[in-house]
């Protein structure tokens, strides 16, 4: 166990007295403290082929421990109020945001977005923790007569494992975090290889916020993911990523009937019919064709231009296309 980090953190954050998030080295986060182990690794920035901070490389033994904490934390996490869950999310939101320029450079060192495109995913990200926290899945009376009354309830699932992409690091973990947790469920992340930095960030801001074992991290390699798939004390697991790796989630988790919720890639199309105004679409469609390197699941993968204009189409799309500049995210143009 290595660097030392408050196990009340929740008194910290709530007191004001939390000490302040440091941007320099990583660790996994465990039970509300902070871990590494004896591998670490690195990514690199994209823009610069420059390695990144080292980040612990979690065995069995880190996803045992973590499971474990996760499970003892859901017997008093899920007897909370909705209300009391939704003020800890709408507080961490606070805090992600007084920390939005940090976590806006590392996203784009770790993950190589413009800089700007990384404070509108921080955005997004506690728009999402924070409209969560308003969330209400009231109870349904299915029936009430003198013979019996009927009542579906909603009731927590228990330990969920989240599979967080590169593209997305932040705003696909909080996606998470934030339905996991209303629902008083606890959570462990599993950050992206390529980008586990932000989510390592995100778990320790979280040790100010919430009870040890609700909220944890462990970042790794690729054996990593199938630890979780295949752990008999996960109830649930979400994962977002490839159509591919998606089939092996679920085939995983099959044998101990975990549910799972997959968020793949997209086979979207946009079709150009022979009436647009051509100047006034290519600038929109090449921003939807290549946003983040085209790496989101809702890019246009294809496009169908009416044989009428596609000369004209082709031409315009790609002259525009070559004023597109790649560079590092820091750079301001």
């Amino acid at each position: 166990m290595s660097p030392s980090a408050t196990t009340n953190g929740v008194a910290n954050g709530a007191n004001g007295h939390s000490p302040k998030l440091e941007f320099k080295t990583y660790h996994n986060q465990i039970n509300n403290e902070l871990t590494d182990t004896v591998k670490t690794r690195h990514s690199i920035n994209p823009a610069t082929i420059e390695p990144n901070a080292e980040v612990p490389v979690s065995t069995q033994e880190d996803v045992d421990k973590a499971v474990t904490a996760a499970r003892a934390a859901f017997k008093t996490w899920s007897k909370t109020t909705l209300e009391e869950r939704g003020e800890k999310l709408v507080a961490y939101a606070d805090a992600i945001d007084s920390y939005k320029d940090n976590f806006a450079s590392l996203l784009t060192a770790e993950q190589g977005k413009p800089l700007a495109q990384s404070y509108q995913e921080i955005g997004m990200a506690t728009t999402w923790l924070r409209a969560f926290s308003t969330m209400r899945i009231p109870d349904e009376i299915i029936e009430d007569t003198d013979e019996r009354l009927i009542i579906h309830t909603n009731v927590p699932l228990g330990v969920v494992a989240g599979i967080v992409p590169w593209n997305y690091p932040i705003l696909l973990a909080v996606g998470k975090i934030a339905p996991a947790l209303i629902t008083a469920n606890t959570l462990i992340l599993k950050p992206s290889p390529y980008a586990p930095y932000c989510n390592l960030k995100l778990a320790e801001l979280a040790i100010q916020f919430f009870p040890p074992g609700v909220l944890q991290a462990l970042s790794g390699e690729e054996d990593l993911g199938p630890m979780f798939t295949t752990h008999p004390d996960i109830d649930k697991i979400a994962f977002t990523g490839s159509i591919e790796t998606g089939k092996k989630v679920m085939a995983a988790a099959a044998p101990t009937l975990k549910r799972v919720t997959l968020e793949l890639g997209g086979n979207d199309p946009a079709i150009i019919c022979d009436d647009v105004d051509i100047e006034a679409i290519i600038p929109k469609l090449a921003i939807l064709s290549f946003l983040c390197c085209s790496q989101i699941c809702m890019m246009i993968k294809r496009l169908y231009v009416h044989e009428s204009i596609y000369d004209r189409f082709l031409s315009a799309f790609v002259a525009h296309t070559k004023t597109l500049k790649v560079g590092p995210g820091t750079d301001p143009e």
